[in-house]
């Protein structure tokens, strides 16, 4: 039984160095510096409530302002932290919206429209922590309403 129990330890002893270890292999976090004149709040129309909305619960992965939480340091946790943050940046870049040409903006305000209806965003994974970030019914209404304005004034109807 002794033996048993020295295997365990050393076992457990390993699981920690190993986990210690890793903590200093964590992906850089990163906020790259951006012209507010190519935001979406500088492109489109909004009114202060679905300004809000965006922020609260899109912003951390669709910008270049995520606000990074202290479980962002802990690995493996930051690993999928900034997998997921630069995957939702590739997407759709709320700061870098004056890139995208009229099309392209469309299309993704159809696309934002279309996920939060369907309750794809934000992620579960997301709002399981981050439970403020949650949208309601109401907000995703209000999200179509103002995608579906958006795009009849771009396309100037």
């Amino acid at each position: 039984m002794s033996r048993i129990r020295r295997v365990l330890k050393w076992l457990v002893i390993a699981i920690i160095a190993v986990f210690v270890g890793v903590q200093f292999v964590r992906p850089a976090r990163t906020n790259p510096a951006f012209d507010p004149a190519q935001t979406i709040h500088a492109h489109l129309q909004m009114t202060p409530e679905v300004s809000a909305i965006l922020d609260r619960s899109c912003q951390d992965c669709h910008s270049n302002s995520t606000r990074w939480p202290w479980y962002s340091n802990v690995v493996p946790a930051s690993w999928f932290l900034v997998d997921h943050v630069n995957e939702g940046r590739q997407h759709l870049n709320f700061s870098e919206w004056g890139k995208l040409d009229k099309r392209r903006a469309d299309k993704r305000l159809e696309e934002m429209c279309e996920q939060v209806s369907d309750k794809e965003m934000p992620l579960d994974s997301y709002t399981w922590i981050h439970r403020s970030a949650k949208l309601s019914d109401e907000d995703r209404k209000i999200l179509c309403s103002w995608t579906e304005a958006e795009r009849k004034r771009l396309a100037g109807r």
